[in-house]
């Protein structure tokens, strides 16, 4: 009973602050679960004391535009969604990792309400980037190192992407970021990497 009233109340907060920021965020759209992103190990409970995000990973949405526009430097995990600020907390030892190897990997997206799709990027943080600083562009190479342009089409439920990553070892950030045709928004996910070689 107490985790129904739990789950109400986180719910109901979520849905009020959604309102508040003046962006029209609706309640379903995607989420990156291979590699396992940071919102999707919060749904699953790897990662802890995440807040609302962890019933609801599909739904960090922002404004569109990274690099140039989007979410502010410090809110990039959040898409600056209020509700999620708990994404936004960045410490080295923070979030669970996942381990990724350079070269080849596929990325796959769970899309639980397709929107017209203008593309998909992924981006990673610089090699010597500071994982005890909060995620701002100045730690990610702009230059996305996979895309795809979608021209408005509408992605069927499950998306893979299969995409060179750069060649880092250690802690790594990568965002990917789903950029929708017909808003002025965009879903941004962000995956802790234990970058390996192959």
């Amino acid at each position: 009973m107490k985790t129904k009233l739990l789950l109400a109340t986180l719910t109901l907060i979520s849905a009020s602050s959604f309102a508040s920021t003046g962006t029209e965020i609706k309640p379903m759209h995607g989420y990156i679960d291979s590699p396992a992103s940071r919102a999707y190990l919060c749904s699953t409970l790897q990662n802890k004391s995440c807040g609302p995000i962890q019933y609801e990973p599909q739904s960090v949405e922002g404004r569109k535009g990274f690099p140039q526009r989007g979410p502010a430097d410090g809110r990039i995990a959040s898409a600056g969604v209020g509700a999620f600020k708990q994404l936004d907390e960045q410490t080295a030892t923070r979030w669970t990792k996942v381990n990724v190897v350079s070269g080849e990997n596929i990325f796959h997206w769970t899309l639980t309400a397709p929107h017209r799709t203008t593309g998909w990027e992924y981006f990673i943080t610089k090699q010597d980037w500071d994982p005890n600083a909060p995620l701002s562009r100045a730690a990610f190479e702009l230059k996305p190192f996979c895309s795809r342009f979608d021209g408005g089409s509408v992605p069927a439920r499950e998306v893979t992407m299969k995409c060179q990553v750069p060649k880092r070892t250690g802690y790594q950030v990568i965002l990917g970021v789903w950029t929708i045709d017909d808003t002025s928004n965009a879903f941004y996910q962000v995956i802790d990497a234990n970058m390996k070689t192959r």
